[in-house]
C-alpha cells in the first residue's frame, strides 16, 4: 500500500499559510467562538479499491483449485477477481505490457511476464499481494512462459528459440539451457522463429513439447537432452494444445487450420481440420481463412471431446464480428462477440492434465468485456457477469459521488433495477467463486452516479468498498430518434456526435429528485416512482438565454481582488427581459429570410411515453436557436427540492425553472445580475439587424476555437492532456468573450447585507469570480405552493474572488455545516389514502437554523467559498471576510468540496497540478496537501469529486474507477476491509493410474527435476543472462505474511515438519552413539585380554 508523507501543519499558525482577513471586524472573535476539531493528523491519503473492466486487457490466467481469474493489462496492471466482491488491483513499476501470467495453483501465488522481458513472482497470500522476486532477462526477450502444476521449475521461452528453466522458489536461473539449434533437426538451415508454445507430455514429464512459430514442433526428453520426434507444417504456429493420454496433441496455424498428430508418427499430421473453409468437391485444399490463434483440446469421460479456438473465420465473412468456436462431436456452435477476443481459457474440474478435463466453462477475455460461457447447457448460454465491469458500456462524460445517504435509498433503487435485468443467462452459479469477503467496518450507505455518452446514467452502490450496479436510466427515450437526414441534423443539432451525452447531473438523494443537464443544451427534471404511468404529453418549456454585451475589460487583479470596498448591492432589480417560453413543442422554426429561431436541438417525442417504475419524467427544458445562433452548453446546474426550483446557467446567464408550476420564473443575462453596480467596464454591442448574442457554440466565425467546442465530452478529437493554462473550468467556458455562471447554491440565509431575519436565496458564482445573491419569495407549502407565483429578486453582490467560482457552502454560528433544505421522498403517482400521506410528505421541511434577533456584534452565519485560486469565509449578516487563503498560485483549483468528516467539516480541493489539499474550517487552514497525480489528463479533471466521511474518486481510464480517501481512519481500517483473495483448500487427489496400468505401464510417469536442473547435474547459468531483483521477502516470508487462518495453517505445517526433522536427527544421532558405544566396548575387552598376563614393568 503507497503511502504518502503527510505535510503537517502547526496548527497555531495562521499567518503565514491561510492569511486571515479582517474587513472591518477582527477575525479572532470568530475563532474563539468557534473551536475547529479537525487536524492535521486525522487526514491520510491512499488508493482503496479500482472498480471495472481492466484496461486494454493483454493476458489471462485461472486457478483451478483457488478458483480466483488473474487479468494483465498492456500498463503493468494486474486485476484479480474471486468471488463479487472479491477483487484486488496491483500494478508492475515499470508499467510494461503482461505478456504471460501463470497461477502456482493452489499455492497463492502468480508469476507474470512482461514485455520487457522480466519476469516477478507475487505473493497472493496477502490481502495487498506484493513482488516476492523478479528476474530481468538482458539478452534475449520473452515470448513464452509454462509452469507445470505442482512444480517449481519455470520453462521461459525466448525469442530466439531458447528455452531457460527458474527456479520458483530462488528465482535463479538454471544451467540446463534448451538450445535451439540442439532441438532442430541439424540439416536444417533456417531458424525456426521464437517459442510460441511449450508444455510437457501429461503422461510423462519428462518429455516437452516445443512449439516455434515458422511450424516445427519438437518433442524434446529432458533426460537425455536430445530430440525424439519432430513435425513439420508448412504454416506458422500460433498454438498447440494435448490430448489428456499424451499420444496425440493438436495445432493451430495461421492458414486457419488445425493439424492433429500422433506424437510417434512425425511425418504427417493424422487429421486436418479447417473449422470454417469451404470444401471443395475435386478434392483440392479449403480457401485459406484467417488464423487460428489459439485452440485447447479438452476431453470427457462420457461424451466426445470440446475443440475451442478463436479465430479462423473464412476471409469472405468482412464485416463478421469475433467469434469463438466451439467444437464438439459433430456439431460446432460459432458464438458472435461483441469485441475482438484477446485470450480465452477453458475452466476444468481438474487441475491435473492426465485426467478427463471435463470442461464446463469457457472464459472469454474481450478488449472490452469479459464473458464467460457455460459448456454443460444447449445453446452454451453466458453466465450473467457480477463484477461491475459495465462502467464503459456507453463512455463516462460525468459522475457523483454520495457517501451517507439515506438507508432506505439503495434497496428502492435495486427494487426497481432488478426488473430491468435481461433474460437467458446460464442458471448456474458464477463459476470464479474464490477468496473471501473483508470484514468491513463501514455501515453508512454510498452511492456513485454515472452519466454517459448515449444519454444513460446509472446507480452504483458503492457501500463497504464494492461496487454494484443498481438501476439504469435511459433519457434519449424523452427525444425523437434521431433521422438519417443530414440537413435536419445541420439544422438543429449543435454537437458532431452523441447529442444526447450527460453534462451535468444534480441529484437530492432525500427527496430522490434527479435533473440531467445534456450537451445540446436540454434539461430533463426526473421523480422516482415505485409505480409504472404512460405519459401521453411530455412536458416541455423552451427557454431564450440570451447576452447583449460583446466585450469587456476585466478589473484589475485577474477578475477579483477581493480586499477592495466592495459596491453596496442595490435593492432594486433590473427588469428581467423573459421571453414566454410554450409549455409544448414550438412549431416556429426558420424565420422568413431562413434564420433559425425558437428551434432546440433535439425533438421533445409527441407519442405516448411509457415509463416504468423507477425514474419518470416531469418537465424537459431546452435552450432554443436565437436568431440564427445556437444555444450555449449549460455549464452551471442546481436542484432545490425544497423549493421546487431547478436553476441552470451558461455563458449566456442563468435561468430559474419552477418544476411544480411548469413555468420560468426568472431568465437573464449575467451582466443583468449585477444592475446598476456592475463592477466591469463592458463595451455594447455594435449594431445588427437582429437581437444576436454574441458566439455561439458552433459559430462558423469563431474559427478552430468552436470547432473545439463543438465536439461532445467523449470526442476523440479532444487533445488527451489536461491544458495548465488560466482557463476557467473544465467545461471549455469561453471566458476571454463574456462572463459565464459557474455554480449555484440554494440555502437559507441572509439576501442583503445587515438582513435581521433569514429567507430562501440562491447565491450564484461566476467564472470571473462574483458571488450574487438571488431572493426567493416563496408562497405557503401545499395548494398555495402551486397557485401563487414564486418571486425571484436578484439582490447584489456577496464577494469577489481570483478565479471562477467552483463551490459554495453555509455554516451556523457555531461552525456546524447547514445542509441545504429539501422535502423527504413521497409516491408521486399515490391515489386515496395515500395521497394524503403524499400531501403531507409535501411540507416543505425547515432548515434548522437559530439565527439571533439582535445584531449586537453577533455573526449568524459563514458563507464559505471556494475558486479556482482562493477560499473564503464570510460572515452573514455583515458581509465581512473574516478568513482567507490562497489555495494555488501557479495552477488552478478543478474541483472543491465542503465535505463533512466524522468530526468536523473541512474544504477538499483538486488541483490541476495533481495536489490534493484539505483546508479547516472556518479558519482554512491546511491540514493536507499532498502531489497525488503528478499528470492530470481531461478524464480525470472532468470525473474527480469529493463526498463525506473522506472518500473520492475519478475515471482512472476509460474502464475503470479508482476510490481513494484522505481519511486516517479509513486508511487504518483499510486492511481489514479488503477481501482475502487466498483461501486454504485442500488440493484435490491424483488421478487413480488403475491396476493394469500400474502393472503393465502406461501410466503417467514423475520426473526428478530437482535432480536434472538442480546446480550438482547442470551447473549454473550464464552470468549476464538475467539479473536477479529480491522482493522484500522470500518464499518462506510468503508462508510467513498469510494473515488469519491460513497463516496458522502454515505456521503449524511448518512446525510439524521441522517437529519432524529434528526427531529424525535425534533418532539418527542416539543410533551413532549406540554404535560409537559398542565399538569402544569392544575395543576396551580386546586390550584387557591382550595386558592380561602382563607385569607392570613389561609395558
Amino acid at each position: 500500500m503507497k503511502k504518502f508523507n503527510i505535510r503537517k501543519v502547526l496548527d497555531g499558525l495562521k499567518e503565514q499559510a491561510s492569511s486571515s482577513v479582517s474587513s472591518g471586524q477582527s477575525g479572532a472573535p470568530e475563532n474563539n467562538l468557534m473551536h475547529e476539531t479537525l487536524q492535521s493528523e486525522n487526514f491520510q491519503l491512499c488508493k482503496t479499491v479500482r472498480h471495472g473492466f481492466p484496461y486494454q486487457p493483454s493476458s489471462m490466467a485461472h486457478d483451478p483449485v483457488q478458483k480466483i481469474l488473474a487479468i494483465g493489462t498492456q500498463s503493468g496492471a494486474l486485476r484479480l477477481f474471486g468471488r463479487p466482491g472479491v477483487e484486488c488491483y496491483c500494478q508492475h513499476e515499470s508499467g510494461a505490457a503482461v505478456i504471460s501470467l501463470q497461477f502456482l495453483i493452489n499455492e497463492g501465488a502468480l508469476v507474470s511476464a512482461l514485455a520487457d522481458d522480466s519476469v516477478h513472482l507475487w505473493n497472493l497470500r496477502q490481502r495487498r499481494p506484493a513482488i516476492l522476486h523478479s528476474l530481468k532477462f538482458n539478452r534475449e526477450r520473452i515470448t513464452f512462459v509454462h509452469l507445470p502444476f505442482q512444480s517449481k521449475w519455470l520453462y521461459i521461452g525466448t525469442e530466439k528459440g531458447n528455452i531457460h528453466i527458474v527456479n520458483v522458489e530462488s528465482f535463479t536461473l538454471s544451467g540446463y539451457v534448451i538450445m535451439w539449434n540442439k532441438a532442430i533437426e541439424l540439416s536444417s538451415k533456417a531458424h525456426p522463429g521464437p517459442v510460441v508454445h511449450i508444455s510437457d507430455n501429461p503422461m510423462d514429464e519428462g518429455k516437452l513439447i516445443i512449439g516455434y512459430e515458422a511450424g516445427i514442433v519438437v518433442l524434446w526428453d529432458l533426460k537425455s537432452k536430445k530430440a525424439d520426434y519432430r513435425y513439420t507444417y508448412d504454416e506458422a504456429i500460433h498454438s498447440v494444445a494435448w490430448h489428456h493420454e499424451g499420444k496425440q496433441f493438436i495445432c493451430s496455424h495461421s492458414d486457419g487450420t488445425l493439424t492433429i498428430w500422433n506424437i510417434k508418427g512425425q511425418g504427417k499430421p493424422f487429421q486436418t481440420i479447417t473449422p470454417h473453409g469451404k470444401q471443395p468437391k475435386d478434392g483440392k485444399k479449403p480457401e485459406p481463412c484467417k488464423p487460428i490463434l489459439k485452440v485447447e483440446y479438452k476431453t470427457t469421460r462420457l461424451g466426445d471431446p470440446f475443440m475451442i479456438l478463436s479465430g479462423g473465420l473464412s476471409y469472405d465473412t468482412v464485416g463478421r464480428r469475433p467469434c469463438l468456436t466451439v467444437m464438439h462431436g459433430k456439431s460446432t456452435a460459432v458464438l458472435e462477440m461483441d469485441y475482438p477476443i484477446v485470450d480465452f481459457l477453458t475452466l476444468c474440474e481438474t487441475p491435473y492434465s492426465n485426467d478427463f478435463q471435463e470442461p464446463y466453462a469457457v472464459v472469454v477475455l474481450l478488449e472490452k468485456d469479459l464473458v464467460v460461457i457455460d459448456l454443460a447447457q444447449n445453446g452454451y448460454p453466458i453466465f450473467e457477469n457480477p463484477y461491475p465491469l459495465t462502467i464503459h458500456e456507453s463512455p463516462v462524460t460525468c459522475c457523483e459521488y454520495y457517501a451517507d445517504c439515506p438507508v432506505d435509498l439503495i434497496p428502492a433503487l435495486y427494487s426497481v433495477g432488478s426488473r430491468q435485468k435481461r433474460q437467458g443467462y446460464s442458471k448456474k452459479e458464477w463459476p470464479i467463486s474464490g477468496g473471501n469477503w473483508g470484514l468491513g467496518t463501514q455501515s453508512y450507505p454510498e452511492i456513485i452516479i454515472t452519466g454517459h455518452a448515449d444519454g444513460t446514467v446509472k446507480f452504483w452502490d458503492a457501500s463497504a468498498i464494492m461496487l454494484q450496479v443498481l438501476y439504469k436510466l435511459k433519457t434519449a427515450k424523452v427525444f425523437e430518434k434521431s433521422r438519417n437526414n443530414k440537413e435536419d441534423k445541420q439544422n438543429t443539432e449543435i454537437v458532431d456526435e452523441d447529442p444526447f451525452a450527460i453534462q451535468i447531473m444534480a441529484w437530492c438523494p432525500e427527496s430522490r429528485m434527479l435533473c440531467v443537464a445534456g450537451v445540446s443544451a436540454n434539461l430533463i427534471i426526473y421523480r422516482f416512482s415505485k409505480q409504472e404511468i404512460t405519459t401521453e404529453v411530455v412536458q416541455l418549456l423552451e427557454v431564450r438565454l440570451q447576452y447583449e454585451v460583446n466585450d469587456m475589460e476585466s478589473p484589475p487583479e485577474g477578475g477579483g481582488g477581493g480586499d477592495r470596498d466592495l459596491p453596496t448591492p442595490g435593492a432594486a432589480s433590473p427588469s428581467p427581459q423573459t421571453t414566454g417560453p410554450p409549455t409544448h413543442p414550438s412549431t416556429s422554426s426558420n424565420s422568413s429570410d431562413g434564420v433559425r429561431d425558437n428551434v432546440p436541438c433535439l425533438k421533445v417525442r409527441s407519442t405516448p411515453l411509457k415509463q416504468s417504475s423507477g425514474y419518470q419524467v416531469e418537465l424537459v427544458v431546452q435552450l432554443v436557436w436565437v436568431s440564427g445562433e445556437p444555444p450555449q452548453q449549460i455549464t452551471s446546474l442546481a436542484l432545490s427540492s425544497s423549493y421546487g426550483l431547478i436553476v441552470f446557467g451558461n455563458s449566456n446567464g442563468l435561468a430559474v425553472v419552477d418544476y411544480l408550476q411548469k413555468t420560468v420564473l426568472l431568465n437573464l443575462g449575467t451582466v443583468e445580475l449585477y444592475g446598476s453596480n456592475d463592477p466591469y467596464q463592458r463595451q455594447a454591442r455594435s449594431p445588427r439587424k437582429a437581437r444576436q448574442p454574441a458566439g455561439g457554440l458552433c459559430d462558423i466565425n469563431e474559427g478552430s476555437a468552436s470547432e473545439d467546442r463543438c465536439k461532445s465530452p467523449t470526442s476523440d478529437h479532444r487533445d488527451n492532456s489536461f491544458s495548465r493554462s488560466r482557463s476557467s473550468s473544465v467545461t471549455s467556458i469561453d471566458k476571454e468573450a463574456r462572463e459565464a455562471i459557474t455554480s449555484f447554491h440554494f440555502c437559507e440565509t441572509f439576501a442583503r447585507k445587515g438582513d435581521s431575519a433569514i429567507t430562501p436565496c440562491l447565491y450564484v458564482g461566476t467564472s470571473l469570480g462574483t458571488v450574487l445573491a438571488v431572493a426567493l419569495n416563496l408562497p405557503p407549502a401545499g395548494e398555495q405552493r402551486l397557485l401563487q407565483p414564486v418571486i425571484v429578486l436578484p439582490s447584489g453582490t456577496l464577494a469577489r474572488l481570483k478565479g471562477s467560482i467552483l463551490r459554495m457552502a453555509f455554516l451556523d454560528n457555531t461552525g456546524t455545516f447547514l445542509p441545504p433544505a429539501f422535502e423527504t421522498w413521497y409516491e408521486p403517482n399515490a391515489a386515496g389514502a395515500d395521497s394524503e400521506e403524499r400531501d403531507k410528505a409535501r411540507k416543505r421541511r425547515p432548515v434548522s437554523v437559530s439565527p439571533s434577533t439582535s445584531q449586537e456584534l453577533q455573526e449568524s452565519q459563514y458563507a464559505v467559498v471556494c475558486s479556482e485560486k482562493q477560499a473564503k469565509v464570510i460572515a452573514l449578516p455583515s458581509q465581512n471576510c473574516i478568513f482567507k487563503h490562497s489555495i494555488t498560485e501557479t495552477s488552478f483549483v478543478l474541483r472543491a468540496d465542503v465535505v463533512q468528516m466524522n468530526i468536523g467539516n473541512c474544504v477538499a480541493c483538486f488541483c490541476a497540478n495533481g495536489h490534493i489539499m484539505t483546508l479547516s474550517l472556518p479558519g482554512l487552514r491546511p491540514l493536507l496537501d499532498v502531489n497525488y497525480l503528478p499528470l492530470t489528463d481531461m478524464r480525470i479533471a472532468r470525473t474527480f469529486c469529493f463526498t463525506n466521511l473522506g472518500q473520492a474518486m475519478y475515471l482512472t481510464s476509460p474502464t475503470e474507477i479508482q476510490r481513494i480517501t484522505y481519511s486516517q481512519e479509513t486508511c487504518e481500517n483499510l486492511q481489514e476491509m479488503l477481501g482475502e483473495l487466498f483461501t486454504p483448500v485442500e488440493t484435490p487427489e491424483a488421478p487413480n493410474r488403475g491396476f493394469f496400468k500400474g502393472l503393465f505401464g502406461g501410466g503417467a510417469t514423475s520426473l526428478d527435476r530437482e535432480e536434472l536442473f538442480g546446480e550438482t547435474q547442470a551447473g549454473k547459468a550464464s552470468r549476464g543472462l538475467a539479473q536477479h531483483i529480491p522482493g522484500p521477502q522470500g518464499l518462506e516470508g510468503m508462508k510467513g505474511a498469510a494473515s488469519g487462518v491460513v497463516a496458522d495453517l502454515a505456521r503449524a505445517r511448518i512446525a510439524l515438519d521441522e517437529r519432524g526433522q529434528k526427531l529424525g536427527e535425534l533418532d539418527e544421532r542416539t543410533a551413532a552413539m549406540l554404535a560409537s558405544a559398542d565399538s569402544f566396548g569392544k575395543h576396551a575387552h580386546d586390550m584387557m585380554l591382550k595386558c592380561k598376563d602382563k607385569k607392570w614393568y613389561q609395558f
